[in-house]
């Protein structure tokens, strides 16, 4: 019996569609549980979809860069390639090597009506429903549905979850022991053109950077970071600022790119501008978005608060902090953030980097000798509306970097004027 793969809790309970951005496997691939196996668009983030389970790639439904319902069956992971039948399946082929190629609305509609067997009672939830009381620790079997069919819904898990007891975020003291390994850096784009090297934020990770990278990769090369203690990167103690540095300076330099475009947020924007100060031979221009370490201020409660969040509901709030339309931050962006840091070690691993990195609530490192120095065309994107660093910070640039401070945007251009970001970045390389 083959295991179905589908979005789950991540598109979201009123997402109805999803967009198939890339596979990282093919039929007949054989892949380990954690192994990454495509990435999706859902809301305005992207999303890497894992294997939950050993296996091979007996059957993909859904094509890169379609559009699928949320609930849609994506892949099926097999003991063999003849393993196409599942649990739910009324369609099964006649010939298991050749599993029809069936619309993805109409997989979705068995997909939904997966059942759970418990203690001898028939219990009847969606697969997000399941995926989500997993995760956040619920029985099924205490949960009443609001649905008059009575099938459980995301909806009835996320009510019941806020009464369980809240989860104390791990101390510094019980951090996970340090990796080792290099940091990780997504590929993406084309094979020629002038690379393009992206730094996220604190608290974020290199999906991140889908709004640009989805433009960019048309027509670059685009190579996506993971900070230590965020996304696919090991976990370890950081230490300093200069230590930080130095791991991407060294992720950058295994690369051995030339003429590179480099774009950093926040966090990542900090870094950005140690790296061209450090570099400057190898960087063609700069682009900052809401920068980091060109002042003392920063919203310490931001940094601990989104760090330390353990349920969504809690990591909403701090998400709505970085915007500022709320808006954008809807059911979906959410479950996808929060996806992303599941992992209790992960977020005790940022808690601590950012107590570190910003002792006291105050940003222990000043760039702004380095931002003198710059040598490359550069440009910084600041919202106005920005609640986690001071946007004035912006006015300490020298004449010949150009600035762009954007009316009614909080600290993520990129995620809430993606368009005009997009347009700033574009004439800036173009520049060059």
């Amino acid at each position: 019996m083959a295991t179905p793969i589908t979005a789950g809790a991540i598109a979201g309970e009123y997402m109805e569609t999803l967009v198939i951005v890339e596979w990282r496997v093919a039929k007949g691939d054989t892949v380990a549980e954690g192994d990454v196996l495509l990435t999706i668009e859902t809301a305005k983030a992207a999303v890497d979809v894992e294997a939950p389970c050993d296996g091979v790639i007996s059957a993909i439904f859904a094509e890169a860069e379609s559009e699928v319902p949320a609930a849609a069956v994506l892949c099926l992971i097999g003991k063999d390639l003849s393993d196409v039948s599942y649990d739910g399946d009324e369609t099964q082929a006649a010939d298991a090597g050749n599993p029809p190629a069936l619309p993805a609305v109409q997989v979705a509609s068995v997909a939904e009506m997966t059942q759970i067997v418990s203690a001898g009672s028939r219990i009847v939830a969606s697969p997000a429903a399941r995926l989500a009381a997993r995760e956040a620790g619920v029985d099924l079997r205490t949960v009443r549905s609001s649905s008059a069919s009575g099938r459980i819904k995301l909806r009835d898990i996320t009510a019941a979850s806020r009464a369980l007891p809240v989860v104390t975020a791990i101390s510094p003291a019980t951090l996970p022991a340090d990796e080792s390994g290099p940091l990780k850096v997504h590929r993406s784009g084309t094979t020629s053109g002038a690379p393009v090297f992206l730094i996220h934020g604190f608290a974020s990770d290199s999906l991140s950077w889908y709004p640009l990278d989805r433009h960019l990769a048309k027509s670059h090369p685009v190579y996506r970071l993971d900070l230590p203690n965020h996304g696919a990167s090991p976990k370890r103690q950081v230490g300093t600022f200069a230590n930080l540095v130095r791991e991407v300076r060294e992720a950058f330099d295994a690369l051995d790119l030339d003429s590179v475009h480099v774009i950093g947020h926040s966090l990542g924007g900090a870094l950005a501008l140690a790296l061209a100060d450090t570099r400057p031979r190898k960087i063609a221009s700069l682009a900052l978005l809401a920068p980091g370490g060109l002042g003392p201020k920063i919203n310490g409660d931001f940094i601990g608060g989104i760090a330390r969040a353990s349920r969504p509901e809690s990591l909403e709030s701090w998400l709505k902090v970085m915007v500022y339309d709320p808006r954008l931050i809807d059911p979906a962006f959410v479950n996808a953030a929060f996806a992303a840091r599941k992992d209790a070690g992960l977020r005790a691993a940022q808690s601590h980097m950012g107590e570190t990195l910003f002792a006291d609530g105050t940003q222990g490192f000043d760039l702004s000798a380095a931002l003198q120095r710059l040598e490359c065309p550069a440009r910084i994107v600041w919202g106005r509306k920005d609640r986690v660093l001071d946007w004035k910070d912006a006015l300490r640039a020298p004449g010949h970097v150009g600035l762009h401070l954007l009316a009614d945007v909080g600290h993520v251009p990129q995620l809430e004027a993606p368009d005009l970001t997009l347009d700033i970045v574009t004439a800036l390389i173009k520049s060059v």
